[in-house]
């Protein structure tokens, strides 16, 4: 396995500290002989722990191996991939370099640890390749993520070569994007070590435009607009209000909703956090999405400093 995983090109950056390299690391040791096996199981236990632990982050389960395999090629943001978001294939010489990374992934997901479970007597590597998680709620994992990586690995699993892999991952990233902002719809601002950071929020009420009763023209206006902003013509900010209850925040819930497979995303921003709006914008301004920038709660009064910095901030 560490042989096969030296050879990528493409997908070469990955954390020498991640589950991959680890069990690379491992089956190295095994294949050359002269372990001690009870060192060798606890390292095999200790990534087996923290594969549970990311299957139970995103709700992985059946072959936990390939979820995260799926998972990998799902989320390395690397120029290939992020060229490809929200584009799909296109024709250049990288495509090569790519193929080869996917017929590496092919044998990674066909790769038998049967051996080194009957030499060490441990029944683990058995038991993550066909698992049977405990039901949880989806406000308790990434169910955005978890759902569109299962389909991926499903895919990837019954392809022949890694020409067929490369189809179905450039379509994926066609289809949903690569990363945070290709898997998840939502963010929010926070601050992590004095930087600014957009984070995932993990499931989105799924409210849907047909559920608004009654705002038949200000549906209209707002689904005229949005699809301008993500079809890339001019479009226009949007200011909602009306007393607490209207449907104001559920009607952008709802966009977010219908025009999210066309690369829209948003980001939620408070007034305390008008000040990080450069810094969101710098993170963003790059990738193939359209974001909305929500702003809730907003006052418009002179005195108000959170409004003149936003005011300063799209000027």
């Amino acid at each position: 396995m560490f042989r096969e995983i030296s050879k990528l090109v493409i997908y070469r950056n990955l954390e020498e500290d991640s589950i991959l390299f680890k069990f690379a690391d491992i089956c190295e040791k095994f294949m050359e002989g002269g372990y001690q096996e009870e060192s060798l199981i606890n390292e095999i236990y200790q990534q087996i722990h923290r594969l549970l632990d990311i299957s139970t982050q995103y709700g992985f389960d059946h072959n936990l191996w390939h979820c995260y395999l799926a998972y990998i090629l799902a989320t390395n943001e690397n120029p290939f991939s992020i060229t490809m978001e929200k584009v799909g294939a296109v024709e250049g010489s990288v495509n090569k370099f790519a193929i080869g990374d996917f017929s590496i992934f092919k044998r990674l997901f066909d790769y038998d640890f049967s051996e080194m479970e009957k030499e060490l007597n441990i029944n683990c590597f058995s038991t993550i390749l066909d698992y049977h998680a405990i039901e949880k709620k989806e406000q308790r994992y990434h169910k955005s993520v978890s759902d569109k990586v299962k389909v991926l690995a499903k895919e990837i699993e019954k392809a022949f070569d890694g020409e067929e892999i490369f189809k179905i991952v450039t379509e994926f990233y066609k289809d949903y994007g690569v990363g945070r902002f290709g898997l998840n719809k939502a963010f929010r601002v926070v601050h992590l070590n004095d930087r600014v950071e957009l984070e995932p929020i993990k499931n989105t009420d799924d409210i849907r435009l047909d559920d608004l009763v009654g705002y038949e023209i200000q549906k209209k206006k707002l689904i005229q607009n949005t699809e301008s902003f993500v079809q890339g013509k001019k479009a226009n900010n949007c200011l909602l209000f009306g007393d607490s209850g209207t449907g104001k925040s559920t009607s952008i819930k709802a966009i977010l909703n219908q025009y999210y497979g066309q690369g829209l995303r948003m980001i939620e921003i408070y007034k305390h956090q008008f000040k990080d709006l450069s810094s969101v914008i710098a993170q963003i301004k790059n990738r193939n999405y359209k974001f909305i920038i929500y702003m809730d709660d907003l006052s418009f009064e002179e005195f108000e400093i959170e409004y003149s910095a936003s005011r300063f901030q799209f000027k």
